[in-house]
């Protein structure tokens, strides 16, 4: 089965996002994930995120028939997070915990180094943007796997992100701590519920305008249930 780049952005720009992955399935693996990833650097929002979700069902789909496959694709997107790489990584941090999302033996495997991603003394991520896909990443982990996260101690390396000067950044850090129902972060969540600043959120194929101080409130109201 030939999967062009063509056939492949019509596919991205379907909805809802099973018929994405309906289709996306029907494609060789091995075929599909080069072309998958170049659509994480397209500017259209429905595509890239449709991307990042659809790399992680190839990928898991691939895992299956062939771990070393999959830990070869992996590393290629670890590597794009890598200065010396050349590239920026756009679309990696988030498409990486897709993956580990959606596959028990690489999250085995690749979980404790997205944790890296977040430390200042490891693999810390400077750029916000990527910081936004990490952290968009986590609750996606959050919410599939969070032994992973508690594991790595991601709750202490949480908080700082409450305090970016990058309102998608805080949101997202709040949405995760909230996930993760950490009662320290309360005091911080609360003093966020007036933060008005917008931005898109990805969540089940959907994107959806939302605030930081919505993401704190319901982050709170987790916590507390």
């Amino acid at each position: 089965m030939k999967v062009s780049k063509e056939s492949i952005l019509t596919c991205l720009r379907k909805e809802p996002l099973d018929a994405v992955l309906d289709e996306v399935r029907q494609w060789p693996p091995r075929r599909a994930v080069s072309p998958l990833i170049g659509c994480l650097f397209n500017g259209d929002e429905r595509i890239k995120w449709h991307a990042v979700s659809a790399l992680g069902a190839v990928v898991a789909a691939l895992a299956k028939d062939d771990m070393e496959a999959a830990r070869t694709i992996m590393r290629r997107l670890m590597w794009s997070l890598n200065d010396e790489s050349g590239s920026i990584g756009w679309g990696v941090p988030e498409t990486l915990a897709e993956i580990v999302a959606g596959h028990e033996g690489l999250a085995a495997e690749y979980g404790h180094i997205l944790m890296a991603y977040m430390r200042p003394c490891e693999c810390y991520l400077e750029l916000p943007a990527l910081q936004r896909g990490l952290l968009w990443g986590m609750g996606r982990i959050a919410a599939t796997r969070p032994e992973i996260l508690k594991a790595g101690d991601a709750p202490v390396h949480l908080l700082p992100y409450l305090d970016s000067e990058d309102p998608e950044v805080r949101g997202l850090a709040a949405r995760v701590l909230g996930l993760l129902r950490v009662s320290a972060a309360r005091g911080r969540l609360a003093s966020l519920r007036d933060d008005s600043a917008e931005f898109l959120l990805y969540d089940r194929g959907e994107l959806a305008t939302t605030t930081v101080g919505g993401l704190a409130g319901a982050a709170l109201d987790f916590i507390e249930r």
